[in-house]
């Protein structure tokens, strides 16, 4: 990757309603002392310059708490997203705490089984454009379709009642993005954009496609060969997972 200025953007404003835990999901634990952030802090630091935030009104003040040395140091910032109005919107509206960056590296909030081998390859491979880690999986919950030239065409959501294929490309809540242009992209988007039939948000994975297909955007892909990868901590077996992945990564 050519020399650029990385900020990761963590949205993690979702409150984890399934875990029963009453906290967001980002400063669940998964080992004593050691919550989500710590993990994902962990594998993004030596590949970005600067990580931002997105929590919760309810959120923010006990993640700050928990991020203090970070935010006093000035490697960590954080925003609020007032209303949940999906991921799209608490990327974006966060916007003015990336834009002067070279790259943005999304990745979802709860994102605990994530390798540092595949944040470091998708921050090394970066070009231009957008970088997407893919793993097949054998019941995905988001499926990813390229065509032949390697253009990603859709992106199927369990979430808003899409059929997904056994053995499908699924992500592991890692998106890189060029800064250049983006918000523009995104503006142009929400002007024609469906809202999900289920969910009724305007979604961040479709503008995904919107970029490849519609507008050009080069996309590289970086495999994944882990699916485990792709479990994020969203209910009790999840984080009996999470834990027992940290064990061994920390061993």
């Amino acid at each position: 990757m050519r020399a650029e200025r990385i900020c990761a953007v963590i949205p993690a404003a979702g409150r984890g309603t399934r875990l029963g835990l009453g906290i967001p999901k980002i400063m669940v634990e998964v080992a004593d002392g050691v919550t989500v952030w710590h993990v994902l802090h962990q594998r993004l630091r030596p590949h970005v310059e600067h990580v931002h935030v997105v929590m919760s009104p309810e959120g923010e003040g006990p993640f700050r708490a928990l991020a203090a040395a970070e935010i006093a140091a000035g490697s960590v910032s954080v925003s609020v997203q007032e209303s949940p109005t999906g991921m799209g919107g608490a990327i974006f509206g966060a916007a003015p705490h990336w834009s002067g960056h070279d790259v943005i590296l999304v990745v979802w909030g709860d994102q605990a089984n994530l390798s540092p081998s595949t944040v470091r390859e998708v921050a090394e491979t970066h070009e231009k454009g957008l970088t997407l880690p893919l793993v097949p999986m054998p019941d995905p919950y988001v499926e990813y379709e390229l065509d032949d030239r390697g253009v990603l065409t859709r992106v199927r959501q369990s979430r808003e009642g899409d059929e997904c294929r056994p053995g499908g490309l699924g992500d592991v809540g890692v998106f890189c993005l060029d800064v250049a242009g983006l918000h523009e992209e995104w503006t142009r988007y929400l002007a024609e954009a469906a809202v999900g039939a289920r969910t009724g948000e305007v979604n961040f994975l479709p503008f995904l496609p919107h970029l490849s297909r519609e507008r050009g955007w080069p996309l590289t892909v970086v495999p994944v060969a882990d699916p485990g990868e792709a479990r994020g901590v969203n209910t009790a077996g999840d984080l009996e997972f999470a834990r027992r992945a940290y064990l061994r990564w920390a061993r």
